[in-house]
């Protein structure tokens, strides 16, 4: 006779469930370095965005901001490490990458000091130290608070230092963005862009502005964020994200400047003036000629880092030509205002020096990687390279932003929402290299300066 299957009593599958749960919590899980929560303590928020579960990108609620505050103001105290201003801070990656291999050993998190760069808030140089086998990066700090949006950022610059959750994607990422870069964009789809024309060439009035916002937001649709060369759920990418998010809404009017020099671009629209239904804006990295000593153990970095562009597209059945339409001289104006007030900019709101910060940590991987200037150092820097070893925390993915039409009908055109994105390539300015004499100034006293026995990351 065949055996008689018998399926688990209630009591039975209970046991069993239980037994399980005592197996699973029973295997050892491996050691993991904290980062603080994701973007240096607070979880998901950077840049003053959300992402919720569909993807969706949005402003941070004002009440969450208000926490978020309050709960990084909490965890930077308990961290035991706010920094200093100091016009030329030294950072020993070396120093680093044993913090991190520390933290990931006894699963805690990483000193603040590490995980912030010694508060540094530019890269101005990176020095090879082959005796001491390790890489040192300096450039202006500052001593850290956290501001009433939620920031961490400098007492007395308002700008956000370097973190090292950032430096670590650059390096893992380096080599697969020799091909494209690191870019974001935020685009309408093809249909959506279909669907605007046809709404716009049967909108002869506005009787009812709200109503014709309404249908032009619901035409054009969700537009849709697009991430390459650094991982889609990194902090990295959602500073990019954030970066670009908050140029169209500055540049729409949706928010202010906070510049009297820097006004929306529709308010730059002169009336009766040419304007696009939809203009296009990006930011692209901008360095000078990287300085480098004959031996390649000094690297002076310099330049003013990022620039606003615009280009017109032209729109037809078959989607859109990137460059295509006619020039726009209010949009040029637009971007040149940008760029000349990049900086001011950033003081205003933190996430411009973020992505800054984000192609300064690039540049420095390429280099890194590009001359092999951990070889030349003798500075190991596999805790800071293996996934496995050292997760990263992940974020959610942006995915879409929604449509907001605004303003008014504007010469020939109705002004909807921007496109664009943020672009960069940090293997060309590695690349792009000049001996000089100069770029060693500073490299001795620099290295001579580390204390003995040092504790922490970082010296002045």
């Amino acid at each position: 006779m065949p055996p008689v299957h018998r399926s688990a009593s209630p009591r039975n599958r209970l046991l069993l469930a239980a037994f399980l749960a005592a197996v699973v919590a029973i295997v050892p899980r491996p050691a993991a370095a904290q980062f603080g929560g994701g973007g240096g303590f607070g979880n998901q928020a950077v840049g003053g965005i959300s992402v919720d579960a569909k993807g969706i990108v949005g402003n941070l609620d004002p009440k969450a901001a208000e926490e978020l505050a309050v709960e990084r103001r909490r965890a930077l105290a308990d961290g035991n490490w706010t920094g200093k201003a100091g016009d030329s801070r030294k950072v020993s990656l070396k120093a680093v990458a044993a913090a991190v291999a520390s933290a990931t050993a006894k699963s805690a998190t990483v000193p603040a000091e590490a995980m912030y760069l010694g508060g540094l808030q530019r890269i101005d140089h990176v020095f090879v130290d082959p005796d001491a086998g390790d890489i040192v990066l300096t450039g202006p700090a500052d001593a850290l608070v956290v501001d009433q949006a939620g920031n961490v950022v400098g007492a007395s610059t308002g700008r956000p230092p370097l973190m090292l959750e950032d430096l670590v994607v650059a390096l893992r990422a380096i080599d697969a963005a020799k091909n494209g870069g690191m870019t974001c964009s935020i685009d309408p789809t093809p249909e959506g862009i279909a669907n605007l024309q046809t709404l716009l060439a049967r909108q002869a009035t506005m009787a009812n502005p709200q109503a014709t916002f309404t249908a032009m937001e619901q035409a054009l649709g969700p537009q849709k964020v697009t991430v390459s060369g650094v991982p889609t759920d990194s902090r990295f990418a959602r500073v990019l994200v954030a970066a670009d998010y908050r140029m169209k809404r500055i540049g729409m009017g949706h928010e202010p400047s906070g510049l009297q020099k820097l006004p929306s671009y529709l308010a730059m629209v002169p009336a009766g003036g040419r304007a696009m239904a939809t203009p296009r804006f990006w930011l692209e990295a901008e360095y000078d000629p990287i300085a480098r000593d004959p031996d390649e153990l000094a690297w002076k970095i310099g330049g003013r880092r990022m620039k606003c562009l615009t280009e017109s597209d032209a729109f037809g059945n078959d989607g859109v030509k990137r460059g295509g339409g006619a020039a726009d001289a209010t949009a040029r104006r637009w971007c040149e205002a940008m760029t000349a007030n990049y900086d001011a900019l950033a003081a205003k709101h933190p996430v411009f020096a973020d992505l800054a910060n984000c192609v300064d940590l690039a540049v420095v991987a390429a280099l890194i990687r590009g001359r092999q200037l951990d070889a030349k150092a003798g500075c190991d820097l596999a805790p800071l390279l293996d996934a496995s070893a050292v997760p990263l925390p992940k974020y959610d993915v942006p995915e879409t932003v929604p449509t907001v039409a605004t303003g008014v009908k504007k010469g020939s055109a109705w002004v909807l929402s921007a496109s664009g994105g943020v672009t960069f390539q940090p293997w060309q300015f590695a690349a792009a290299t000049a001996e000089s004499q100069d770029a060693a100034a500073g490299r001795h006293e620099a290295i001579a300066a580390r204390p003995a026995g040092m504790a922490g990351c970082s010296w002045d």
